[in-house]
């Protein structure tokens, strides 16, 4: 994995699953990160190849839930993104999934309580010790890529000094989202900041936070220095915001990922999730779509909402073959 001169999907809970990280592909985006998944859960899990679908699905002992789904056509770009507060149990999540993804990376951001109070994400931050003990372990076992993605510190020279900690663990790139924990996603990006850790490290510095527009992608480099660039919401809102020939109908894009969460059979909980998100960005949930996809409860419904019932029946009598 090549971490120079990329554009990159971040990872976002809900949204990171299958069927988004390749529509980011398909428009452009060079790798794709799944959203966070905590060590405790994808070690419960077993691997199994979905025939029915032509996937590799993680899936949950003694039940049917599947944590992690992904398959060959991402292999050479997917990341997976652990949460964890522990090294050994990062290493034994990680070696369950290495085969199947290009790179590991730990989630050292996350500024959520659910995160933070087991430790996790941004509470990591603190702990400079905890982090190379568990980036160090990983290095040590592991021949796939790790990385990991942190914010900033309460003072630049903080993150710097962090920053240059992590390297030294031989980590092939270094994220980093320029907010505090404190701020708020309506508080500005500090892009600064983020260029006083690319001018202090040798290796790939990944740039988020704030790029919403095509042109925001050339201008974060350009501020910053990154060698790539990380875009989150902006790509949720209109995953072709990665694409050369620059953004394309949201409309077009909301409707090629709903075929390929049919395609992958995605959790219907998810794509109404992501779709709210799209929908809330452009217009207001409480409008007529937005209310009718609340409403779904099948892909069926959904297929039937947005005019596609021919391409899900097709999907749905290919699998019977």
């Amino acid at each position: 994995m090549e971490y120079e001169n990329k554009l990159i999907l971040a990872p976002m809970v809900r949204v990171g699953t299958l069927p988004f990280r390749l529509l980011a592909s398909e428009y452009g985006a060079h790798i794709t990160y799944g959203e966070e998944i905590i060590d405790h859960k994808i070690i419960k899990c077993h691997r199994q190849f979905n025939e029915r679908i032509g996937c590799t699905d993680f899936v949950e002992k003694g039940t049917e839930n599947v944590v992690f789904r992904t398959c060959d056509e991402e292999r050479d770009r997917v990341v997976f993104q652990i949460g964890t507060s522990d090294a050994v149990r990062a290493l034994n999540a990680a070696q369950l999934v290495c085969s199947d993804v290009a790179a590991i990376d730990i989630n050292m951001g996350c500024p959520k309580s659910f995160s933070v109070s087991g430790g996790m994400g941004a509470a990591l931050l603190s702990k400079p010790e905890l982090i190379h003990d568990i980036l160090t372990t990983l290095r040590r076992n592991l021949s796939t890529p790790v990385t990991c993605k942190i914010r900033l510190l309460k003072s630049p020279y903080d993150t710097v000094e962090l920053a240059r900690r992590i390297e030294k663990t031989g980590v092939s790139a270094l994220a980093v989202h320029g907010r505090k924990v404190s701020d708020r996603p309506k508080d500005p990006a500090n892009w600064s900041e983020i260029a006083d850790v690319v001018s202090a490290l040798s290796i790939p510095v990944i740039a988020n936070g704030d790029v919403f527009e095509c042109d925001d992608i050339e201008h974060i480099k350009s501020t910053t220095g990154a060698s790539s660039v990380m875009v989150a919401r902006g790509a949720l809102w209109n995953a072709s915001i990665f694409s050369p020939e620059g953004k394309i109908s949201y409309e077009d894009v909301k409707r090629e990922y709903i075929r390929k969460c049919f395609l992958w059979d995605n959790d219907i909980k998810n794509t109404k999730y992501t779709l709210r998100d799209m929908i809330g960005h452009y217009s207001s949930l409480e409008l007529a779509e937005g209310k009718a996809v609340t409403k779904s409860e099948s892909n069926a419904h959904l297929a039937e909402l947005y005019g596609q019932e021919e391409y899900y029946q097709f999907v749905c009598k290919t699998r019977l073959v």
